[in-house]
């Protein structure tokens, strides 16, 4: 309802619009809980959603942080800005095959300011940004409930009036305290999802705003509805799931402005009443406003589809085992599943793990499977909430049921397989925005059951008790995702039949350097999933450092048999290949890996290394330069052709390779030290001698740094240096190979030089 007052303001005026207000429509009424100045509500909200996450601050990147953040180029200055409008979130083009078509530039932006800001990788201001977000959607929260549960209605003043102040807190408290939301909050990633959410609520405040009575009278303003629109084009530039609000936007207006009732607007549609013109549906604007927000979306995602092309993304099966069923009945009935996980993971927020793929839920293929009674229970629970927000006398409650179903609804519809096809089973981070209809729908049965309790206060404190256990919850959840160990083991006892989880776990452990335990992980991804060829591919690896070469074969030949096209796993069979002197297969397997990588330059480093086992040392050079072209800063392929050309006597070409290796790493130490052997070599001792110094303060461990290093003074004939650093070298390793007997050179050359001067 929308006051229209012209009338000279009496004092009290706005008070009795307020009293009239709640006499139509008294959801606070009933409700025992706290009555708080709008202020002091918000205040509340944000510091309790701050302190929800807070101890997630100063957590590491976690899990996808690593491809979106840390190895995604179009975080970094040299990037034009111009190339986030045409690269998927994960930095990669769209118009690419391996493209997951996942367009949010807007995301992506606020990730290189971040990186920006920070000057580097520091995970402290991104996880800074997303809990601000966090706590800055939930005060939003209060005033979006307070519509949502109250109505929009204004005083003569032009001021909204909170009808549901009580209501509106308990809603937005429930939400800032959601566990659900932790992997939105303390995983960097689901900033899309917060940024999203930031600009979706105010796409709706602003479209609630155009109905604000203007100087001119008007009951709408298309300026605003137009506003909104823009909103929502930028809450999709976030994440796909922004779109929706311009279809919410549409049932709030039918619903709340235009009071419609939908069960009598079905019968007059069926029926042809004329009554549906007459009824005031034109001359309230409800169709004009309408097709405001169908032009707006529709030119919204013809933007997009054109920008992301016509290729579907490629997931495969053990993203989403469901899509890929040929069964129609199987898909259908595994949907309805994961719609009855997503709807307890909001009623019961206690299991959350980071990742549900791989296994984790497997497929119901049967009726006779007892999961089937989730499915009966969702839409038992469903059916029943939609026929009392059809059916029901109450228009209150037709309305507050509606727009909570809306709300829990429409923008989950983009991960609900019904479209396209989805790269996840369950996903925590997309019922972020469904959260809110489970808060609308959550708030109203408190109010019933405070209507029909006797003991109000009782009911009262047990929501406080749930509120408190998911305070906990999120500070707990929070500190797992603090760092990907915490994170994958706590994932252990949630999906154990999920080969990811263990994969992760194995990968985690293997970076720590403990490779006996990761081995036991890695065992079991593949067991639970004899298809994982990432998991071989990495226990392969591990088995060749181990010097397990046959079963490490036999891992990376399974893994290239089952996907063909996986380069990483044909250069490190290759690798093991090589080990076992079978260099023909080996040349073989690193150029069927360039064959499906073509930019892949350890893959040349590595066949270079074969070409100078084999002494074919031209082809050797060609590899490792082919490896430094494309990516100018690989080390170990410039101190390769550095050494070689050095080993075979071509000491200018090699200098002259060092000193070009130099100019793009200035900074690596290993190449200061191959140059300034080679520099040795050719007797320009002076600039050897500062190469060797600053490697060794860069390095000052490095054993055979200061064992070449004496070398150098000894031909130089500085032979008390040389001693020092002699001494310096088998005091870091007494095994040094050479040192020895060029330190007893030295020594007995210093007794000849005391015997002469005596």
């Amino acid at each position: 309802q929308i006051f229209n007052q012209h009338n000279a303001e009496t004092p009290n005026l706005e008070q009795a619009f307020h009293r009239m207000a709640q006499m139509e429509t008294n959801l606070d009424h009933d409700v025992s809980w706290f009555l708080l100045p709008s202020y002091w509500a918000k205040m509340v909200v944000a510091l309790i959603s701050f302190l929800c996450f807070a101890n997630s601050y100063d957590g590491d990147f976690v899990f996808d942080d690593s491809e979106a953040i840390i190895n995604n180029k179009d975080l970094r200055a040299e990037t034009p800005l111009g190339d986030l409008w045409y690269h998927d979130f994960w930095g990669s083009k769209l118009s690419s095959n391996t493209s997951h078509k996942s367009y949010r530039p807007l995301t992506v932006l606020t990730f290189r300011i971040n990186y920006l800001f920070a000057g580097g990788f520091y995970p402290v201001g991104f996880h800074v940004i997303n809990i601000i977000l966090h706590c800055t959607i939930s005060v939003l929260m209060v005033d979006v409930f307070s519509i949502l549960l109250g109505g929009l209605q204004f005083s003569n003043k032009g001021r909204r009036l909170n009808l549901a102040p009580k209501s509106s807190l308990l809603a937005a408290l429930l939400f800032a305290v959601h566990p659900v939301h932790t992997e939105c909050v303390a995983g960097i990633v689901g900033r899309a999802d917060l940024l999203c959410a930031l600009f979706f609520l105010l796409s709706f405040l602003g479209y609630c705003k155009a109905f604000k009575e203007n100087k001119e009278g008007h009951t709408f303003s298309v300026f605003w509805v137009l506003v909104s629109v823009v909103l929502g084009a930028i809450a999709m530039l976030c994440k796909e799931q922004g779109i929706t609000i311009l279809g919410l936007n549409a049932v709030f207006d039918a619903l709340v402005i235009n009071k419609i009732n939908l069960l009598e607007l079905i019968r007059k549609l069926l029926y042809k009443d004329k009554s549906l013109v007459n009824g005031g549906l034109l001359r309230k604007g409800l169709l004009f406003r309408i097709t405001l927000l169908l032009c707006g979306g529709a030119s919204i995602l013809y933007i997009r589809w054109r920008i992301m092309g016509t290729g579907p993304p490629a997931f495969t099966e053990v993203d989403n085992p469901a899509s890929f069923a040929d069964s129609l009945f199987v898909r259908a009935i595994n949907y309805n599943y994961y719609y009855s996980l997503n709807a307890w993971l909001l009623l019961c927020p206690w299991w959350l793990c980071f990742d549900w793929s791989m296994g984790c839920i497997p497929l119901i293929k049967s009726v006779s499977d007892w999961r089937i009674i989730a499915l009966a229970a969702l839409w038992f629970c469903l059916i029943g909430l939609i026929c009392q927000a059809l059916c029901s006398e109450d228009s209150h409650k037709r309305r507050i049921l509606t727009l909570g179903l809306g709300f829990l609804i429409i923008p989950f519809l983009p991960a609900s397989n019904l479209f396209f096809r989805v790269g996840f089973v369950v996903a925590e981070r997309v019922i972020y925005l469904p959260s809110i209809g489970y808060c609308i729908l959550f708030t109203y049965g408190f109010s019933l059951l405070s209507k029909q309790a006797k003991k109000k206060k009782i009911l009262a404190v047990a929501v406080l008790g749930i509120l408190l256990i998911n305070v906990m919850r999120c500070a707990l959840r929070s500190s797992q995702w603090r760092s990907e160990e915490q994170l994958f083991r706590s994932a252990l006892s949630v999906c154990p039949l999920n080969a990811k989880v263990h994969y992760n776990v194995g990968k985690n452990l293997a970076d720590k350097g403990n490779q006996s335990a990761a081995i036991k992980y890695y065992r079991e991804a593949v067991r639970l999933n004899p298809k994982y060829v990432h998991a071989m591919n990495n226990l392969g690896n591990i088995l060749k450092e181990r010097n397990e070469l046959h079963e490490a074969e036999e891992l990376l030949s399974l893994a290239v048999q089952i996907q063909p096209d996986f380069a990483a796993a044909w250069m490190n069979l290759g690798i093991v290949q090589n080990s076992l002197r079978r260099f023909e297969e080996a040349e073989q397997s690193y150029w069927t890996a360039i064959k499906h990588r073509k930019k892949y330059p350890d893959c040349y480093y590595n066949l270079g290394r074969l070409y100078a086992d084999l002494n074919r040392h031209i082809d050797a050079l060609n590899a490792w330069r082919n490896a430094t072209v494309l990516k100018p800063e690989h080390s170990l392929a410039w101190n390769n052709m550095i050494i070689l050309l050095d080993n075979t006597g071509n000491l200018a070409q090699a200098e002259a390779v060092g000193r070009e290796a130099l100019e793009l790493i200035p900074n690596d130490h290993s190449l200061m030290f191959s140059l300034a052997n080679v520099l040795g070599k050719s007797q320009k001792y002076k600039e050897s001698e500062a190469l060797f110094l600053k490697a060794i303060k860069a390095n000052p461990n490095a054993a055979s740094y200061h064992g070449n290093l004496a070398v150098l003074y000894h031909r130089w004939g500085n032979l008390d240096l040389a001693k020092k650093h002699y001494e310096v070298s088998l005091k870091l390793d007494p095994m040094a190979p050479g040192t020895k007997e060029n330190y007893s050179l030295l020594r007995r050359k210093l007794e000849q030089l005391q015997k002469k001067g005596g």
